[in-house]
């Protein structure tokens, strides 16, 4: 809006009105502006929910010394921090099992939705500073009204209706595929998604290295990882089996979109299965949405991407518009959510967040990258696929089910003491690592990961 209003009023000539077209002022203001509504603004919104959790999904509790009667969970946790108070100083154990009592009685009544203040801190900047006419925008803005919403419509089932299940799987996943569907169909349709590869060839009159740059078309390359030249075009699995020309390129639009609807898929349910400690997702979040800004920046400007050799993707910049309105809104997010949480982004946030990360990285062409830069995402999912499939293989063969991990996704595993759970592969750590700490460890593997992703630019 701001954005096509100050290309107005530079036919005036009004000073500053120029200031628009420089893309890192536009992102300065987009990350002050998303971080400023979602901690301003996601103070009101946070108290909005922990009415409606209180008039819907409220769990009152039982006093069991008390002849079985329901009491409020203020009046529960005052009784449980008595006890805990009184518990003998050397009873170690059963201290540690009362505060787990009390923690998981607080988690139980942190309202959840919080990632309703993520999308309002991304959208409200967008809008206001953006270029709306610009496919890459507004693919992403569909992008997180779309998971936002199909997150939403999950926790509102599980709150409303006191369903734990919530959204059954196969309708999330249905969304799911269809954003990936309709995602590789504008790519493919939209003549102003464009691409231009950077090659280096020898020159046969200096001897140096040079790169050449490609016509801009529409194609289907790719960016992979360790690969001299990066690019690799999914029409050449078509030429491999003797296919060419129109039929081709047709078959490496299919590959694509199939891999597309894979990503989205993908990435969405891993970064809903991340949420489990208070900041870990939203923290792992705001470090994938930095590295995707440099990542856009550099795409859409032909001269660093020549100079990393990596593909120049016209117009990908206002990219950076939305990934600076992606951190600020996580950043802000963490501001309520860091422990102890005051709001969790429930599948509302996390849903919408891994779509945002799935199609980002599609439409940068950098989709290979994404099990490097959202390693921790990529673990999470993986630890929870280990441990079901062990256990129902064990269960199967022996009998007795067996697990892998003390429990997972693989967050929980350090949160539980050696020898807790039974039948369990790795018992260690011995001692439960305390929440904050956990949080804190995944953050500053994540920001290596995220480093490593810069790094295969230049290591081929």
């Amino acid at each position: 809006m701001f954005y096509h209003l100050f290309q107005y009023l530079q036919e005036f000539d009004v000073p500053g009105a120029h200031l628009m077209d420089y893309i890192t002022f536009r992102a300065g203001v987009t990350l002050a502006l998303s971080l400023f509504f979602a901690i301003v603004i996601g103070g009101s919104i946070i108290k909005k929910l922990e009415a409606y959790y209180d008039r819907q999904g409220g769990e009152n509790m039982r006093d069991l010394d008390n002849g079985g009667k329901i009491v409020s969970h203020t009046d529960a946790i005052e009784k449980i921090q008595d006890v805990l108070a009184n518990l003998d100083e050397t009873d170690q154990e059963k201290k540690d099992d009362v505060a787990k009592c009390l923690e998981k009685d607080r988690k139980s009544q942190t309202p959840s939705m919080g990632g309703l203040i993520i999308i309002f801190a991304i959208l409200v900047p967008c809008l206001l500073m953006g270029k709306l006419n610009n496919v890459y925008m507004l693919l992403m803005i569909l992008a997180t009204l779309w998971c936002g919403a199909l997150g939403f419509l999950d926790d509102y089932i599980k709150i409303a209706h006191h369903d734990k299940q919530g959204l059954k799987g196969k309708f999330k996943v249905i969304g799911q595929v269809g954003l990936g569907i309709v995602v590789a169909l504008v790519m493919w349709a939209s003549p102003a998604i464009v691409m231009s590869e950077n090659t280096e060839v020898r020159n046969p009159e200096t001897n140096q290295m040079e790169v050449v740059h490609s016509p801009q078309v529409k194609g289907t390359q790719t960016t992979i990882p360790f690969i001299k030249n990066h690019n690799f075009d999914y029409a050449k699995v078509a030429q491999w089996v003797g296919f060419e020309g129109k039929t081709a390129r047709a078959i490496g639009w299919f590959i694509f979109a199939a891999l597309a609807i894979f990503i989205v898929v993908a990435v969405s349910n891993a970064a809903n299965l991340t949420d489990g400690l208070d900041g870990l997702a939203s923290g792992t979040s705001a470090i994938v949405a930095v590295a995707l800004a440099i990542m856009a920046y550099l795409s859409g400007n032909v001269f660093y991407a020549a100079y990393l050799n990596i593909m120049y993707i016209p117009d990908s910049s206002e990219l950076v518009i939305y990934a600076a309105a992606f951190i600020g809104a996580t950043i802000g997010f963490l501001w309520y959510n860091s422990y102890p949480a005051q709001v969790f982004m429930g599948d509302t946030g996390s849903l919408c967040i891994g779509g945002i990360v799935g199609v980002f990285a599609l439409l940068l062409r950098k989709e290979w990258l994404l099990p490097i830069l959202c390693g921790v995402f990529f673990v999470e999912a993986l630890s929870n696929m280990l441990q079901t499939g062990y256990f129902k293989y064990t269960k199967r063969k022996t009998g007795v089910g067996k697990r892998i991990f003390k429990m997972a996704p693989i967050h929980h595993h350090y949160q539980i003491p050696a020898g807790k759970i039974k039948n369990v592969m790795f018992q260690k750590p011995i001692h439960a690592i305390p929440e904050n700490k956990i949080v804190m460890r995944f953050l500053l593997i994540s920001i290596i990961l995220a480093v490593l992703t810069f790094v295969t630019f230049k290591v081929r």
